[in-house]
């Protein structure tokens, strides 16, 4: 999972900050953080790599008549994130779609030397304070634990999807992410501050892939 520690998402963020990146809002009652269909190539603008373990591949390639982020891990680790500002009182609705094609062998978040997820979508309040949304290999769908994290910060890891049972479709997951803060952290959050997108396959020495289309941010209906 390699989460926020060993160059972690809050280091990212910090350096983000400085260049002031802005994410696209529709009527003010959306926040597309990033819409896949609309990039060329590679990393999309605005955004950062971070390669933790091996080479990142990376590419925006064609599904089913559209552009998408493909994410390929072997043995390797590594994420893009980006800055955002997002007011939760007002679109605290996330929502992303993903097509996982292949999930790491024996992965499972709570074992360091299994802690490997096809897909993992993370979401920073603060410099302290994280939901990772993950599709892990073998631990049951809803089961929410603590995830590894370096001292004063707190990831909570929350598994969306498990397994081989979803794969080589395209899923649309939709989380009340205010909810999700307040039960997990015990009061309500003001703003979500970053997203990172992860894959890794390091610990198990197996492979992973995963294809994105978009992450937004909506109001409550």
């Amino acid at each position: 999972m390699r989460y926020v520690s060993r160059a972690l998402f809050a280091v990212g963020l910090l350096a983000l900050s400085l260049l002031h990146i802005r994410v696209t809002a529709v009527w003010a009652q959306e926040v597309i953080v990033v819409d896949f269909s609309q990039i060329k190539d590679g990393v999309p603008p605005g955004w950062e790599l971070s390669e933790y373990e091996g080479k990142a591949d990376v590419a925006v390639v064609d599904d089913s008549g559209g552009r998408v982020l493909r994410l390929r891990s072997t043995s390797t680790s590594f994420a893009l994130q980006r800055e955002v500002n997002v007011d939760l009182k007002k679109t605290p609705i996330l929502e992303w779609q993903w097509k996982v094609t292949g999930v790491p062998k024996g992965g499972n978040f709570f074992q360091s030397a299994t802690d490997d997820q096809a897909g993992q979508l993370i979401v920073a309040f603060s410099w302290r304070k994280f939901i990772s949304y993950i599709w892990d290999s073998t631990v049951p769908q809803g089961t929410v634990g603590d995830a590894p994290s370096p001292p004063l910060r707190t990831v909570k890891a929350v598994v969306v999807q498990s397994g081989e049972k979803e794969t080589g479709k395209w899923v649309t997951e939709t989380r009340n992410v205010a909810e999700d803060y307040k039960r997990l952290f015990g009061e309500d959050p003001d703003k979500a501050v970053g997203v990172r997108i992860q894959i890794n396959s390091q610990h198990t020495k197996s492979n992973a892939e995963i294809y994105w289309r978009s992450v937004r941010f909506k109001a409550q209906p």
